[in-house]
């Protein structure tokens, strides 16, 4: 099993930043993946970011490419999503995810999920 846990989240005005960390706990998986994705009331869940574990693959969902930017510490078995120039259109639960192996990383077919962080961008 794996344990996901969220922080970070909080409100912010339009323009300003916020990190997210995500800590993962118990079974972590090497050859595997993070993903960031955000869940608005009424809206479906929708794909963020994700990176490997290696690093070698990193995507950004087009909403936030430019803005955002995912990271990872492997010794902390920690992911961060930097988020820049925030809009109000950003506001969401944000939920991080694992994933055992690199496919399909921009799909909602993760492993593990953590119970989010709520971020509010006010205009």
């Amino acid at each position: 099993q794996v344990q996901l846990v969220e922080s970070g989240g909080g409100l912010v005005q339009a323009g300003g930043s916020l990190r997210l960390s995500c800590a993962a706990s118990g079974r972590t998986f090497s050859n595997g993946a993070m993903g960031w994705f955000r869940q608005a009331p009424g809206k479906e869940r929708e794909f963020v970011a994700a990176i490997s574990w290696s690093g070698g693959y990193i995507y950004y969902a087009d909403s936030v490419k430019g803005r955002f930017t995912i990271s990872r510490d492997n010794d902390k078995n920690t992911v961060y999503l930097q988020m820049n120039s925030l809009k109000p259109e950003d506001t969401a639960a944000y939920l991080c995810a694992a994933k055992k192996v690199i496919v399909a990383l921009r799909t909602k077919n993760y492993d593990y999920w953590g119970q989010g962080t709520q971020v509010t961008v006010s205009s």
